[in-house]
């Protein structure tokens, strides 16, 4: 099944979800005004939407999160990919190191990801 779309402001939502959860929604919309910046109605109505989708579970006024972070993350990073570049990985690693230098030590560690990928 494919990860829900999660949009900017409700991925900055998540974040504080996926940091306090069970957390009951009354914790969440202070969360969300000190943080976001986000009214009472604004938090409640992403928690709406967000039920919806399916990414979070709100039951008796707990919250909690159906999608974590890593699904997430990864989800954000293929459509990346996949806008951006056209779904070619190769494309996406070489515009990023064009922009900034590895060291010795990234370089392995990207060496390491490729060959256990290949496994």
């Amino acid at each position: 099944m494919a990860t829900p779309k999660i949009f900017e402001s409700e991925y900055r939502f998540c974040q504080i979800l996926w940091d306090c959860e069970p957390v009951k929604s009354t914790e969440l919309v202070k969360l969300c005004r000190e943080k976001l910046g986000w009214s009472k109605a604004t938090t409640y109505t992403v928690i709406k939407r967000l039920s919806e989708r399916g990414v979070v579970k709100s039951e008796d006024a707990v919250v909690t999160s159906l999608v974590s972070r890593q699904e997430a993350e990864n989800a954000r990073i293929d459509e990346l990919v996949e806008d951006t570049f056209g779904g070619s990985l190769p494309a996406f690693v070489a515009a990023f190191s064009r922009r900034q230098k590895l060291s010795a030590e990234e370089a392995a560690a990207l060496r390491k990801m490729i060959e256990e990928a290949e496994d």
